[in-house]
């Protein structure tokens, strides 16, 4: 088959094609979303070679669960061991021994063929295209905040972070009624949630003001974001932290203690909660596509991502 891998640099190549051991399901891939942790992977992250990718929308051909073939599914990315005790309490995102579709340990999307257990897929409601469904993961891990973090109407809620995981936050959030700003450094990109009815704000705006926020959620990729979000949470306030990079972050844990701040980091959610909000149309992330390349691009899809101002890349198979 063929599959888009990463060995140090990025290339599209024929490999073996999954055959996934009982308990598996074999996927034929029809979508795949590109995310920034996936550019991440190419600059070092968790040192992973293989193939990338964990945003996808397939048809399952081959499970031992016939009523699920030919059935179209998104599927939890992380793949549990089935013996520990995080295992036991149904939190397979934090087994010690767990595998990460195309992460840590399996590869991932980026190719026509992928494998995972049964249990981590889940169907597409027929209402939903593939474009839609395909940010079924995303929007989930945007969604895990409001399992973490009670937001309430009288909250003023602060998203650093103008790409593709922090215009989904602020989409999420925004339907707790919240009073919540979207900053960023990318006038066109917040121009997408402004026309949507949302509050922005560009970086340097935040900059020259001195507010600070009952919640701040860290959504810009990069590590001085940190600092920023830091400076601009309440004391007592909490601050949610979404970002994932390769390389260290050095930082004064003093203002933590002293403004007695609560800090939440945020990773996965769960994709049943993801796919009713996308069915109900409580959330639309296809604002979000900036270009669909078919398989055969792939490297090019992949550079297109890392372009200024590119937002959601996907790949069609």
């Amino acid at each position: 088959m063929k599959a888009l891998i990463f060995d140090g640099t990025l290339q599209l190549t024929e490999i073996p094609k999954p055959d996934p051991p009982p308990g598996e399901a074999l996927v034929l891939v029809t979508t795949a979303g590109i995310c920034n942790t996936d550019v991440e992977i190419t600059r070092g992250y968790m040192n992973f070679r293989g193939v990338p990718g964990h945003e996808f929308v397939g048809k399952v051909e081959a499970a031992d669960d016939s009523e699920l073939v030919g059935a179209r599914v998104v599927g939890e990315i992380n793949a549990g061991c089935d013996q520990c005790s995080w295992c036991a309490q149904g939190m397979e995102r934090h087994c010690p021994n767990r595998t990460v579709l195309g992460i840590a340990g399996r590869d991932g999307a980026f190719a026509e063929y992928l494998g995972l257990p049964v249990k981590n897929l889940v169907k597409v409601p027929h209402s939903l295209s593939d474009e839609k469904a395909v940010f079924t993961e995303p929007l989930a891990a945007a969604m895990e905040i409001l399992e973490q973090v009670k937001i309430e109407p009288s909250h003023r809620v602060l998203v650093l972070g103008d790409g593709k995981l922090g215009q989904l936050v602020a989409m999420v959030l925004r339907l707790t009624g919240c009073d919540l700003v979207l900053v960023g450094k990318h006038r066109d990109k917040l121009e997408l949630f402004a026309r949507g009815g949302g509050s922005v704000l560009l970086l340097d705006e935040l900059t020259a003001s001195k507010e600070r926020f009952d919640i701040v959620v860290e959504a810009s990729g990069s590590p001085s974001g940190w600092n920023l979000a830091v400076s601009r949470v309440k004391p007592r306030g909490i601050l949610v932290l979404k970002s994932t990079y390769h390389g260290a972050l050095s930082f004064n844990p003093a203002p933590l203690v002293i403004n007695e701040i609560t800090v939440v980091g945020s990773r996965c959610g769960r994709f049943g909660p993801a796919l009713r909000v996308l069915e109900a149309g409580l959330v639309d992330p296809t604002v979000l596509i900036a270009a669909v390349f078919p398989f055969d691009q792939a490297e090019e899809a992949f550079r297109r991502s890392q372009e200024r101002g590119a937002l959601k890349v996907l790949l069609k198979m």
